[in-house]
């Protein structure tokens, strides 16, 4: 299993969200209070004051960290490329994942790990 497998798992039908092409999914510096879970589509995630980018495809998952810090603020933009389906986990059900089933935890670190290291290999390549 991997994290958006739990994500799935865990979700009633009110949880998924679509979006159409180049709508936003959120903004930088506002609130965080959910991540998500692409079920399909691609989202292109932007920094604050870097020229970062990176494409979120199916399958991955993205702003856990707003269910990780009190008081969350969006580091940067996350955009919908295409149409897309997400599956958004509020902070109340990721410590309910989390407790009951103590490899969503490993599987979201390992996600997140995936991501970093393909973000690396690309920087690396331009």
């Amino acid at each position: 299993m991997n994290a958006l497998d739990t994500m799935k798992a865990l979700a009633s039908s009110g949880e998924v969200k679509e979006f159409e092409p180049g709508a936003a999914i959120f903004h930088s510096g506002e609130p965080g209070d959910c991540m998500f879970g692409l079920l399909e589509g691609e989202v292109e995630l932007s920094w604050n004051d870097a020229e970062g980018q990176e494409q979120i495809n199916a399958g991955d998952v993205f702003g856990a960290g707003a269910l990780v810090t009190q008081d969350h603020r969006r580091f940067g933009d996350a955009r919908a490329m295409t149409a897309c389906r997400l599956l958004v986990m509020n902070r109340e059900k990721f410590l309910f994942a989390v407790q009951e089933s103590p490899m969503f935890a490993v599987e979201l670190l390992a996600s997140i790990d995936q991501r970093l290291r393909q973000l690396k290999i690309t920087d690396r390549r331009h």
